[in-house]
């Protein structure tokens, strides 16, 4: 069973930067399809980014050319990078780890808040 940790969110004005981390244990995030969610307040739970290497990867439209998801596997880590943010970004962003083969992610982080002020 692998944990996983997010980190790197707060508080940061329209058009700047953030970093979201996702720290994995228990076993390594190689090998495992990645994705970061996001749940604004009231809204339903959305699909952000996923990779499963560095040319496999999808975004949503929403954040396509501003977002850039990446992994680290020498740390066991996963990021978001995320520029131009908007305050449409604001939400609590969640990562979350499947097989290839499965259709839903089996496991999930906590959550970092994200809050893209105007």
């Amino acid at each position: 069973q692998v944990q996983l940790v997010e980190s790197g969110g707060g508080l940061v004005q329209a058009g700047g930067s953030l970093r979201l981390s996702c720290t994995g244990s228990g076993r390594p995030l190689s090998g495992f399809v990645m994705g970061w969610f996001r749940q604004a307040p009231g809204r339903e739970r959305e699909f952000v980014a996923a990779t499963y290497t560095p040319q496999a990867t999808n975004y949503a439209d929403s954040v396509k050319g501003r977002f850039a998801i990446s992994r680290d596997s020498r740390k066991n880590v996963v990021y978001l990078q995320m520029n131009s943010l908007k305050p449409e970004d604001t939400g609590v962003y969640f990562c979350a780890v499947k097989t290839r083969s499965e259709v839903a992610y089996r496991s999930w982080g906590q959550g970092t808040q994200v809050t893209v002020s105007s």
